[in-house]
């Protein structure tokens, strides 16, 4: 079953609860904190509660993964003052040790999507980092080398953990985070030549299988567009800083759901 991460006897900042009340979700991925970062993002978790009423992380949060770098996303995070939910991304696993991260991170209060789903005021809450291997007639498929079937497998079993993430969702209206991207339209400005390693369309194949997914939310293509939809109309927006930057000065988007 899928976890309510409010203690209902404390309702948090900005949040009414109430049936059918829409509710504001902020989204911002690849903050990328270095371990010699200066408390490069208080203002975002200080301000974002005044916009929103959940923050989702959409992973590459560090540059390698690093315990310093994490110690110092910690320092700006804990200022947040609404409910978040994660994904990590594929710079947190270049160190070897993203377990060790998530558990930083849900020490932190970080409600992070590895196989999990939650509950937040009757809105669901779904995801994970999602995988690599191209969209529609070009995805790559399982075949040929050994090789790379493994890798078409691995694609696979981390679409599989998406899914069970959403089907444990009992919600009318739910969010699904990723960082890979799931739409060639939100890759689209990146090199061509690399659209393949931005994300993949298993991922959206996957949420189409579920009618109450309300909005998709990752990072990643740093270059990349603001915007797309799956092939049965699901609105997927990609959060990666570079990206909002070229929006507007607000350091994450702010959608209503």
């Amino acid at each position: 079953m899928a976890e309510t991460p409010n203690d209902p006897q404390t309702p948090q900042p900005g949040l009414e609860p109430g049936p059918g009340r829409k509710m504001r979700v902020a989204a911002v991925g690849d903050l990328h904190v270095g371990e010699t970062s200066q408390r490069a993002y208080r203002d975002l978790f200080e301000r974002v509660a005044d916009d929103a009423d959940v923050l989702c992380l959409c992973g590459d949060l560090t540059n390698y993964g690093k315990t310093g770098e994490v110690e110092r996303l910690l320092e700006d995070l804990r200022l947040c003052r609404i409910p978040m939910v994660g994904v990590l991304g594929n710079h947190e696993h270049e160190c070897g040790q993203p377990d060790h991260v998530v558990q930083m991170l849900c020490d932190a209060g970080v409600k992070m999507l590895t196989g999990q789903a939650y509950e937040i005021d009757g809105v669901g809450f779904a995801g994970g980092k999602g995988f690599v291997g191209g969209f529609g007639r070009y995805m790559l498929s399982s075949f040929g080398e050994d090789s790379i079937k493994r890798f078409v497998q691995e694609a696979v079993e981390d679409a599989n953990l998406i899914e069970n993430s959403i089907r444990m969702l009992r919600t009318e209206r739910s969010v699904v985070l990723l960082h890979y991207a799931p739409v060639v339209e939100t890759v689209i400005g990146e090199p061509p030549e690399i659209h393949a390693f931005l994300g993949s369309s298993r991922l959206a194949e996957t949420i189409d299988r579920y009618d109450n997914v309300s909005l998709v939310v990752h990072g990643h293509a740093h270059r990349g567009g603001p915007e797309g939809r799956t092939h049965r109309g699901v609105p997927v927006y990609n959060v990666a800083l570079p990206v909002l930057r070229t929006l507007g000065d607000l350091p994450y988007r702010v959608f209503e759901v």
